[in-house]
């Protein structure tokens, strides 16, 4: 059941939502977010740089054992989650920034990744004997294949069918919501029992690291005056992280398992903080609108 869910019901998912976004983007979006790379350098800076540290502060604070102290950084240095996506479009975020920071830091990712998983190693005495090598070639397809791809027919639907496209727009939002609310919950309920003791272990440390990640972004995005949707955006991406990749790092690359604990409660908390964050800003986006009645 994890492995359909994970496999095929979340990247399946995911590319609807994707084409949805598409739809309400157009290539002026992207040009005007690199003709003002501000925005994306802050955001990649908190992701690649400012997350991994925390992650380290983290460990060393809360004395955690080598392989839950290695499992926290292998997480840290993961790239961003697509689902940052939906999360960052539900809020009123920047959507092309978000997309754009999901698809840069993935490929950034190949060698940060290595060169923090490493470094994690060697400083909490790991001597694990593993090269670090990731999927490179599956990881770029798979995210070219969930994001961009059903991103640019979505762009292509909007430029020749415009009026479609924006009716669109509102159902989904909504199917964005319900689909983010049922990865949730088939998440919790798939992987129940390991969630209760990766909590027990790491509960608190994952959590600390993730409102400190989403606390970082919205603080370097006001200090940078980047705006509030940009905010979003940053604070975002840097919380919602490619936990598929961070348990095969773990399992399939270190081999042990438990160095997968810290992904697995990390995971509950992103989508939880994710949710709270759709729910504040929506609110605050349908407070701003003027009522028709």
């Amino acid at each position: 059941m994890t492995d359909l869910l994970l496999k095929v019901f979340l990247p399946s998912s995911l590319a609807i939502i994707m084409l949805g976004m598409g739809m309400s983007l157009t290539i002026h979006d992207f040009t005007r977010v690199f003709r003002q790379p501000k925005a994306i350098i802050i955001g990649l800076f908190n992701q690649i740089f400012i997350l991994p540290i925390i992650a380290f502060l983290l460990a060393i604070l809360f004395h955690l054992d080598t392989t839950m102290a290695v499992g926290l950084i292998v997480l840290a240095s993961c790239p961003g989650g697509p689902t940052s996506n939906i999360i960052a479009q539900v809020c009123d975020g920047n959507l092309a920034l978000s997309v754009t920071l999901t698809a840069v830091g993935s490929f950034t990712s190949v060698i940060s990744t290595q060169l923090v998983t490493s470094f994690a190693l060697t400083y909490f005495n790991t001597h694990t004997g593993t090269t670090i090598e990731l999927p490179v070639l599956d990881t770029m397809f798979q995210i070219m294949m969930i994001t961009m791809l059903p991103i640019c027919i979505g762009m292509f639907i909007h430029a020749y069918k415009t009026n479609f496209a924006l009716r669109m727009l509102k159902p989904m939002k909504i199917a964005s919501t319900i689909i983010f609310i049922l990865i949730f919950i088939g998440i919790v309920a798939t992987n129940f029992n390991t969630i209760g003791q990766a909590l027990k272990k790491v509960g608190i440390v994952t959590l600390l690291l993730n409102i400190s990640i989403i606390g970082s972004g919205f603080l370097l995005a006001k200090i940078f005056n980047l705006g509030s949707k940009n905010a979003i955006s940053i604070g975002v991406d840097g919380s919602i992280q490619n936990a598929t990749l961070g348990i095969v790092i773990a399992t399939s690359i270190l081999n042990n398992i438990e160095m997968a604990i810290p992904t697995a409660a990390y995971t509950i908390w992103m989508y939880t903080t994710g949710g709270i964050l759709m729910w504040y800003f929506g609110k605050k986006k349908q407070k701003r609108i003027p009522s028709t009645k």
